[in-house]
């Protein structure tokens, strides 16, 4: 008896949502351009916020293409030139800050090119999952027919508990960045983008140009070779 009403509600409850989704999505859309406004028209606190918000991610984005710190300093400062330069060109088709990822790529290839190291990732990355990469032993895995096929068959061990915490904490990020360093360059850039920089997958397809299935399988690979790391490094000795 209720049924037809329960459903009728729960129409009205999601369409509501909905419109409060698509109202929010307009407001984050009309913020952006605004902001796009201010920094067309040189109001530098809104420059100095884009700074402070995207600049530690360029700097670790550039030393993916360049040899040293220096030299990916160097590509930071010529994209933010670029960015205000360009800034009257932009036209909203992509996000701000894809647009601005985009322009710094760009620049740190050709400064990687002309340091003698180019990346093309979009050949990397096939080449990479075209090896025969097996950075974890399988049986570390559930097999196929589990109910969570291809999962780890275990989580994550703690590994800062209290009273070292604090120890072992930067012990641990000191032996991730290591391992993350040492990784291929495709496997390298997609973990820094997704796990530090904080990018969600379809930014990282965009802004390297990868398609969504490679861009999967070289973050596993990535993130089970930094756990095969973290691994080594907290067993009992």
């Amino acid at each position: 008896m209720s049924g037809r009403g329960d459903q009728g509600t729960t129409s009205r409850t999601e369409a509501r949502q909905f419109d409060a989704q698509r109202r929010t999505e307009r407001y984050s859309s009309d913020e952006e351009r605004q902001f796009v406004d201010r920094l067309r028209a040189g109001d530098e606190e809104a420059f100095v916020q884009l700074l402070r918000k995207y600049g530690p991610a360029m700097l670790r984005v550039a030393q993916l293409y360049v040899p040293s710190m220096a030299i990916a300093e160097e590509v930071v400062q010529e994209t933010w030139v670029a960015v205000l330069q360009g800034i009257g060109r932009f036209q909203g088709r992509s996000s701000l800050k894809t647009w601005l990822f985009k322009i710094h790529i760009h620049r740190a290839l050709s400064r990687g090119a002309s340091e003698g190291r180019t990346i093309p990732f979009s050949a990397l990355s096939r080449r990479e999952i075209d090896a025969d990469d097996r950075a974890v032993d399988p049986d570390r895995f559930r097999r196929p027919g589990d109910r969570f096929a291809n999962h780890w068959t275990s989580l994550p061990e703690r590994w800062a508990d209290p009273p070292e915490s604090g120890v072992l904490a930067r012990e641990t990020i000191s032996v991730v960045e290591r391992a993350a360093a040492a990784l291929p360059p495709a496997q390298r850039a997609v973990i820094i983008l997704r796990d530090v920089v904080d990018w969600n997958a379809h930014e990282v397809c965009e802004v390297l140009g990868i398609t969504s299935a490679n861009q999967r399988v070289l973050l596993h690979r990535a993130r089970a070779k930094v756990r095969k790391a973290l691994n080594a490094h907290l067993a009992p000795t």
